[in-house]
C-alpha cells in the first residue's frame, strides 16, 4: 500500500463475518450488517499535544480492533475497500 495516514488516523480493513448462523442458516448479502471488526493496515505517528509533542497511538498495524457502526470514512485504495478513522473511533483491541 502506498498510503500513510497522518496524525492519529488509522487505515482499517473490515473483517467479514460468517455467512452462516450457528444453526446453519445462510445469511444473504442484503440482510448482513457491515462488520464492526477490522485489522489495522497502517497507523499515523500520533496526535500532537499543546506543547507540540507527538503522543504515539495505542494501536499498530496488524492489531484486530472493534469500532463503531458508523465510524470512519470509506475509501478505495489499490482497488480494496478500506476505512480511515481516528484512533478515538476504535473501541478496543481484540486479543485472539
Amino acid at each position: 500500500m502506498k498510503f500513510r495516514p497522518l496524525h492519529d488516523r488509522v487505515v482499517v480493513r473490515r473483517i467479514e463475518s460468517e455467512e452462516r448462523t450457528k444453526g446453519g442458516i445462510i445469511i444473504p448479502d442484503s440482510a448482513k450488517e457491515k462488520p464492526q471488526e477490522g485489522e489495522i493496515i497502517a497507523a499515523g505517528p500520533g496526535a500532537r499535544d499543546e506543547n507540540g509533542r507527538v503522543n504515539p497511538l495505542d494501536v499498530k498495524a496488524g492489531d484486530r480492533v472493534l469500532f463503531g457502526k458508523w465510524s470512519g470514512t470509506e475509501v478505495k485504495i489499490d482497488g480494496e475497500d478500506l476505512l480511515i478513522m481516528k484512533e478515538s473511533d476504535i473501541m478496543g483491541v481484540v486479543n485472539i
